[in-house]
């Protein structure tokens, strides 16, 4: 199997690179600025073993990749690139015969529920992946993953339910690249918890790091809380935080880097980038869509989309914001 990852940053660079190293045959998709970073100088990869350079193939896009049946599409874009990026690969053609669409997996190691619907419409077998991967991308060509003895938790299963043998192989990669990649058949439980657990990126992107007894502990637990009346009201089932917490333990642990920046979540690291886009509407917009289905009042939530989505077009750097003022909003 060849793993072509669609956006090699935080996430799809730390899967693509561990997955190059343990031998698998892997393209990187990237462009702009960090696609000539990698094109010139490889992938600078810091994990808790140190930095290495890593000479990964690299394509600008589809145009690039010759696709073969054995291609595995993991697609690792935020969820506001996901719709641009399917369209420009699904209809590619596969030697042998067919479309990408029609003949390849294609797997969403990505936040949010929604990319797995909106790749259902594009492609025949969709798998998504409860992604639980500590790791930054803050400058082109360099991506630091800074838990071990793993490198992250990938929850796979197919989309909406089920397993195959097809995921049971890419998880079998995975496990043998310094992943925990157990394989389950209600993947968007996982997906769900772990979008509840999201909302904490972006207070802290406005806000700065999210604690207890903080006004931004107090702003995460406001917005968590319509998240669970949310899901509550619609009747979709997750498994529990202490679940996810498991799935971790022992395995992705933070641990000293010699080199690479630190960072907090990947919203935070959108509005670090200047990136011009932030995730919030995929994320705090989720449950805003599902409270005004299912008359769940989310004014937290609401408020963070809004401001989230101001300071990514403005160009304000993270942690501008003071949690009490956002709280005073709130109050109003």
């Amino acid at each position: 199997m060849r793993y072509i990852v669609v956006g090699a940053g935080a996430v799809g660079g730390s899967i693509g690179g561990r997955l190059h190293e343990s031998g698998r045959d892997v393209v990187l998709v990237a462009r702009g600025a960090h696609g000539r970073a990698l094109r010139a100088d490889g992938l600078r990869f810091t994990t808790h073993e140190g930095t290495r350079t890593l000479r990964v193939p690299v394509a600008e896009g589809p145009e690039e990749v010759g696709l073969r049946p054995d291609d595995v599409l993991v697609m690792a874009v935020k969820t506001q690139h996901t719709a641009e990026a399917l369209a420009r690969w699904a209809g590619r053609p596969v030697e042998g015969g067919g479309t990408a669409g029609e003949s390849l997996p294609l797997v969403c190691a990505q936040n949010g529920v929604e990319n797995e619907r909106l790749a259902l419409r594009l492609f025949r077998r969709v798998y998504g992946v409860c992604v639980v991967l500590p790791a930054s991308f803050l400058r082109p060509g360099a991506v630091t993953a800074a838990c071990g003895p793993c490198t992250g938790v990938l929850v796979l299963g197919r989309y909406p339910s089920g397993a195959d043998d097809t995921v049971h192989r890419i998880a079998a990669d995975l496990e043998d690249s310094v992943f925990r990649a157990p394989v389950v058949p209600d993947v968007m439980r996982f997906k769900y918890a772990k979008l509840l657990g999201n909302l904490n990126q972006t207070v802290e992107a406005l806000c700065g790091p999210v604690a207890a007894g903080t006004p931004a502990g107090e702003l995460a637990a406001r917005v968590r809380a319509e998240g669970a009346a949310v899901l509550e009201a619609a009747g979709i089932g997750h498994v529990t935080a202490a679940e996810l917490a498991a799935l971790r333990e022992g395995a992705v642990e933070a641990r000293p880097v010699p080199d690479g920046e630190r960072a907090l979540g990947s919203a935070w690291q959108s509005l670090a980038r200047d990136a011009g886009s932030i995730e919030a509407a995929y994320l705090n917009g989720e449950f805003v869509l599902l409270g005004r289905m299912h008359g769940v009042p989310v004014p937290a939530n609401e408020t963070l989309l809004r401001l989230a989505e101001a300071a990514a077009s403005g160009g304000l750097a993270p942690g501008g914001t003071a949690a009490t003022d956002v709280l005073a909003l709130l109050s109003v």
